[in-house]
């Protein structure tokens, strides 16, 4: 089936400008890209796998921050406000996996590095991403084949 939001036009607009309603909120865009990234790879969503893989590539980021957001608590190549970022979006991606979805913990260390216009601008790119994985893997979309 194709992206059902390629099929109807008013999803499109509707979800392309709730996603990028958080730029430019105080979030890097490589951070905003990198929680993206991390989303997709959680979700098992090899179309956003590439786009923001891709993304982040353009934008000058080296190939060892892009291979090792898998892997970012391990790797020395992120900063404490990116791995807060990072922290995050895998606590609300895996929402449903424990009680205390975002522990206090999460919350402390994100708000350490983000004010609140930030914390939201990166709930709202966290959200974004995960509905437009689970719309591409819920659909089969394949990597290099989808187009916007």
């Amino acid at each position: 089936m194709t992206n059902p939001a390629v099929l109807i036009p008013a999803a499109m607009k509707g979800l392309y400008a709730y996603g990028t309603a958080a730029d430019d909120l105080g979030v890097p865009a490589t951070t905003l890209a990198m929680t993206h990234l991390r989303a997709s790879q959680i979700n098992g969503c090899s179309v956003c796998v590439e786009i923001h893989a891709n993304e982040l590539k353009k934008a000058g980021e080296t190939d060892e921050r892009i291979f090792a957001v898998a892997a970012w608590q391990d790797a020395p190549y992120f900063t404490e406000a990116e791995r807060a970022a990072l922290a995050l979006t895998e606590a609300v991606t895996r929402i449903a996996d424990r009680s205390d979805a975002v522990s206090d913990e999460i919350w402390a260390e994100a708000g350490r590095h983000y004010d609140e216009q930030g914390l939201a601008a990166l709930l709202i790119a966290i959200s974004a991403v995960n509905v437009w994985n689970r719309l591409n893997v819920a659909t089969r979309q394949v990597a290099g084949e989808w187009k916007p």
